[in-house]
């Protein structure tokens, strides 16, 4: 078993810093669990300072030596056992079944990194030869990959304390991309971000890796969070949360003199319409497994359903409302998701063109076991007034009752990005389903159709991103092979000798890499013709 010692990491060494202190506390007992204290500007100068030294040698890693070291790191957090697990529990009350599930999908995402890491197709390896006697102008010799950005600043979401945490899919994609990875750690489970620097801290030893290589600051403070963002040595950041904090960090790095790339996973109401056959069919069916996608890990993954439309159906509306009411309330994760929640709700609710379906008391004392609730809106009231469409992070959704399928399609077409859309239909709703289904790729970064949302498949045809404010960047996502691509830039070499190429890109293919060259994929040795002389 790990001794935990209360510290922050930084580049190989455990330090305690001197500014304020701050206590992760159990969402169950509500009693004080671990005391930490924030780090400050020297700790932050000195992570990065390591990142930056460190990036010089990681970067040139070889393939192999990068993928040994993301298996080791996954073969260290194993390592940790039932502490690991019973920490996180502690700290988030998501119950050791989760947190079990919760680490293997952090384990086999570094595990799928570090293979397609060894398989080096990643780095897209184009090269396109010189024809020297091309008239009336030579033809260069080019020759184009991707290559690591530089140090990675990594924020770990407080819902998925392993898989979005200190060693969650940013860090993994980022140090598989080559680059070295500060951590700010969610100050909900700075225990657990703790047992993960013990893991990294093994892995680096055993692989003999840069210390720079990882580091985890320990805070509570906004201003931490800031401050690394407009750090110099930075060159990306890597973000799951709330709207106003991807927003603020995205404005930050924006107005910095050398603006940085933010990729931040913010807000989705993830919304679902339900067709007209479907409804009459199997709506109730359809209202009874909603609720259980809305009431599922207490409403907190960024894919719970918020918002479903439909064109009124008071069975399926009994149904939803029953199997809210009638699933046991669960835990939230901390105090600022609590408060959030009972003041959006009694905010709305309080409003004339919203109905709570299932209705009960809410108290002050709701914020940590708060009720599953349904609300119900109708369409021309949904349309008019934007705020409806904000997410309530918890156990909420909202029905909203179209006058017929056209209203339903002017619905879809209000939305702003959503990570996921949904569609429920049958073979007697094709026209409208592929009515909608046209309009929800517009806004959405993936379509399901009859399922739901909640639930991310990791593996290389997943998206996980979408428009703004679903994330920051539509074209990229956090989930997935592609992840990684997201912390790399495409460089050129014109002109270079084979002896200065990077091993993807020279003539004799070491890596036996599947290349583009001459417009064609081949894993064909080039002949030399071109010098560079």
């Amino acid at each position: 078993m790990v001794k935990l010692n209360q510290k922050s990491y930084i580049a190989g060494s455990w330090i305690i810093p001197s500014s304020e202190v701050f206590q992760s506390k159990s969402p169950v007992t509500g009693k004080a669990l671990a005391t930490y204290n924030s780090c400050g500007l020297a700790e932050l100068e000195a992570a990065a300072s390591a990142a930056q030294t460190a990036f010089a040698e990681y970067r040139v890693c070889s393939h192999i030596q990068i993928s040994e070291f993301l298996n080791t790191i996954a073969e260290e957090i194993e390592s940790l056992g039932d502490q690991l697990l019973e920490t996180a529990d502690a700290e988030s009350g998501l119950g050791i079944p989760r947190m079990t599930g919760e680490r293997a999908r952090t384990c086999g995402q570094l595990r799928a990194f570090a293979d397609i890491v060894a398989q080096g197709q990643w780095v897209q390896a184009s090269i396109d030869t010189a024809i020297p006697d091309r008239k009336p102008v030579p033809k260069p010799d080019l020759r184009r990959m991707m290559r690591p950005l530089g140090p990675v600043a990594v924020f770990g979401a407080s819902n998925f304390p392993f898989a979005y945490g200190s060693v969650g899919g940013d860090t993994a994609s980022a140090l598989a991309a080559g680059n070295p990875v500060i951590v700010k750690g969610h100050p909900s489970h700075p225990a657990t971000n703790e047992l993960f620097c013990h893991a990294l801290d093994a892995a680096i030893t055993r692989c003999n890796m840069p210390r720079g290589v990882f580091s985890m600051l320990q805070g509570a403070t906004h201003e931490l969070g800031g401050e690394l963002v407009k750090h110099p040595v930075v060159q990306a950041v890597g973000f799951t949360g709330s709207l106003g904090g991807g927003r603020a960090f995205m404005d930050i790095a924006a107005s910095r003199p050398t603006p940085i790339p933010v990729f931040a996973e913010m807000g989705s109401v993830n919304p679902i319409f339900v067709a007209t056959d479907a409804m009459s069919t199997r709506g109730e069916a359809i209202g009874t497994t909603l609720a259980a996608s809305v009431a599922m890990g207490t409403g907190q993954f960024c894919t719970s359903p918020g918002v479903v439309v439909t064109t009124g159906n008071a069975d399926f509306n009994t149904a939803v409302a029953k199997g809210l009411s009638e699933t046991p309330r669960g835990l939230l994760l901390n105090d600022n998701i609590g408060n959030a929640l009972v003041r959006a709700v009694k905010e709305i609710t309080a409003r004339s063109d919203v109905k709570w379906l299932n209705q009960v008391e809410l108290s002050d004392s709701d914020t940590s076991t708060p009720p599953n609730i349904v609300l119900k809106t109708s369409a021309q009231d949904f349309l008019v007034d934007k705020t409806l469409q904000e997410e309530i992070f918890g156990p909420v959704t909202m029905i909203v009752e179209c006058d017929n399928e056209q209203q339903m399609l002017q619905v879809a077409d209000s939305f702003e990005g959503n990570l996921t859309a949904t569609v429920h239909a049958t073979d007697k709703d094709k026209t409208q389903a592929n009515a909608l289904l046209e309009r929800l790729e517009q806004f959405a970064g993936r379509v399901i159709y009859n399922g739901f949302p909640t639930g991310v498949e990791v593996c290389p045809s997943q998206q996980h991103g979408g428009p703004y404010p679903a994330s920051s960047a539509a074209s990229t996502t956090s989930v997935g092979a592609d992840a990684m691509l997201r912390f790399a830039r495409f460089v050129a070499y014109q002109g270079l000798p084979d002896a200065y190429l990077p091993s993807a890109l020279k003539n004799d293919n070491p890596l036996n890499l599947l290349r583009k060259v001459n417009g064609e994929l081949t894993q064909s040795k080039i002949l030399p013709v071109y010098t560079g002389v």
